[in-house]
């Protein structure tokens, strides 16, 4: 099968670009053709976030949509509801992100939920990080993201000092951090490429990610992937994708109303159950349900 890939960019770090390339790779590896040229031959598309050309029939993986009434969210919608109501199949990254849809746009005649995933393979073949400042300590926690405010760092560092060992670190990664605190057990480390990201995991014991309505975070399914106990909010689809057994605090129960997304709610950081849904992140089984996707609609 000759895919294309619409709406990707293979040089980005982001989180629908980083999830394209591992998905491309895979389907490669399995045989498919797969490519960004929309000159090239394409039995079908698969369109991240919205469609910007169609020349094949349409896969749309969507990203969620837009909520935030600090932001014009009527206007970011169109373009992503117009892909929607015109893509010949609709994949959703978290049972979250579907209800959240059909809120917005409405039921689609061939929609399936397919969690984000990563090649454990891969990861299964790095290294722990070896680093002098971290190696004194017990136990590693972590945490990665762009941070803006609804990624909650401020209770991410809350959370651990809370509840971590009194000989543990938290360290910090990722640019732009909204939450600084100088203490003697947190590092922050800035924005750091993949490879030294997932050292980082294969060291750590905890990876915090308690933000708020999030949908599907690569960044989790990376942690979880490399043997990191997840601890994350209720709220959103992260749970969905962070392990059975998996640390869960309870957030707001949102009723999919436009909100301030940043400005999210206080956590109780003491209201916290285990997680009791478990779905596959390998890459290998995610790719095949990409598959049976697109053979769906060209049968059709």
């Amino acid at each position: 099968m000759h895919i294309f890939f619409d709406s990707v960019n293979l040089n980005s770090t982001s989180g629908p670009n980083s999830f394209a390339k591992k998905l491309i790779v895979q389907l490669n590896d399995v045989g498919h053709t797969c490519h960004c040229d929309a000159a090239a031959k394409a039995d079908i598309q698969i369109s991240f976030i919205q469609i910007t050309q169609k020349i094949a029939p349409v896969v749309l993986r969507l990203d969620g949509v837009w909520f935030n009434t600090a932001q014009n969210w009527l206007a970011q919608n169109q373009p992503l509801h117009e892909s929607y109501r015109t893509a010949d199949a609709v994949i959703v990254q978290s049972d979250f992100n579907k209800q959240l849809t059909e809120r917005y746009f409405g039921k689609h005649a061939k929609s399936s939920v397919i969690h984000n995933g990563t090649s454990l393979k891969d990861i299964s073949k790095i290294a722990a990080l070896n680093d002098t400042v971290i190696n004194k300590f017990n136990h590693v926690w972590c945490c990665a993201s762009s941070w803006r405010p609804h990624k909650r760092l401020k209770a991410n560092v809350e959370y651990f000092l809370k509840h971590a060992g009194k000989n543990d670190c938290l360290v910090v990664a990722g640019e732009n951090p909204d939450y600084f605190l100088e203490h003697e057990r947190i590092v922050y480390t800035g924005q750091l490429n993949h490879y030294t990201l997932m050292t980082l995991y294969k060291r750590a014991t905890y990876f915090l990610h308690l933000a708020f309505l999030d949908h599907c975070p690569n960044v989790v399914v990376d942690a979880r992937a490399a043997g990191c106990h997840i601890i994350c909010a209720s709220s959103g689809g992260t749970h969905e994708i962070a392990g059975l057994n998996a640390t869960v605090v309870q957030d707001i129960d949102w009723d999919f109303k436009p909100l301030k997304l940043y400005e999210p709610p206080d956590l109780d950081l003491e209201a916290h159950k285990k997680n009791d849904v478990n779905h596959s992140i390998d890459i290998k089984s995610v790719a095949q349900r990409y598959l049976r996707v697109c053979e769906e609609v060209l049968d059709k």
